[in-house]
């Protein structure tokens, strides 16, 4: 059965939406971040990581969901046009994702540990993820691989930004909308983080 190694609250919530969504099988396996257990399997100590039934492994959520919504094509969560899809999934990956780590680990980004530094770059994350918030959502709002992965993100932003999302209407209704299925509901449960 196909594996979904994730860490609470992360971004390995992604790849739980999509099998969630279909009802196809897989298992979802607890670990945390830098733990021996992950770094054996994925020497970048990163997840989402996921395994295939014959033991391959992939990570990164943009990849791991191109890879289900090629697997689990029949159930049209693929985003449609294949070139506006990568597009997509190379955005929320290089640059939307890329900023919050900017806000929630931002000592990987300074040698400098003092307060001030730390909140200078969570500063500089903030104004990179609002930003990409801003984009309107004239690609998105189906249920697709990036609609999931576009949740978990938009989250992200929820919580970092000043006045949480009321100045991105379309994006809310995006999150609200994913946010409401039962699917999501028992993954976010499961992870114990509203």
């Amino acid at each position: 059965m196909p594996t979904v190694y994730y860490a609470p609250a992360g971004c390995s919530l992604v790849p739980h939406i999509v099998p969630k969504w279909i009802g196809a099988p897989y298992k979802a396996v607890k670990v945390r971040i830098g733990s021996e257990e992950l770094l054996a399997m994925n020497p970048a100590g990163t997840v989402p990581t996921f395994r295939e039934d014959s033991g391959w492994l992939l990570t990164r959520a943009g990849a791991i969901l191109d890879d289900l919504g090629q697997k689990l094509s029949e159930a049209g969560l693929s985003g449609g046009d294949s070139i506006r899809a990568k597009c997509w999934s190379a955005f929320l990956t290089a640059d939307l994702h890329a900023s919050f780590w900017l806000i929630f680990m931002p000592n990987r980004h300074t040698i400098n540990k003092s307060d001030a530094a730390r909140k200078a770059t969570v500063g500089a994350g903030v104004k990179l993820a609002s930003q990409p918030l801003g984009i309107p959502n004239r690609h998105l709002g189906g249920r697709s691989v990036i609609d999931a992965y576009a949740f978990q993100m938009i989250r992200f932003g929820a919580k970092i930004l000043q006045g949480g999302l009321q100045n991105f209407s379309d994006v809310q209704r995006l999150r609200d909308r994913i946010a409401a299925g039962p699917a999501v509901q028992k993954i976010i449960a499961r992870e114990g983080r509203a």
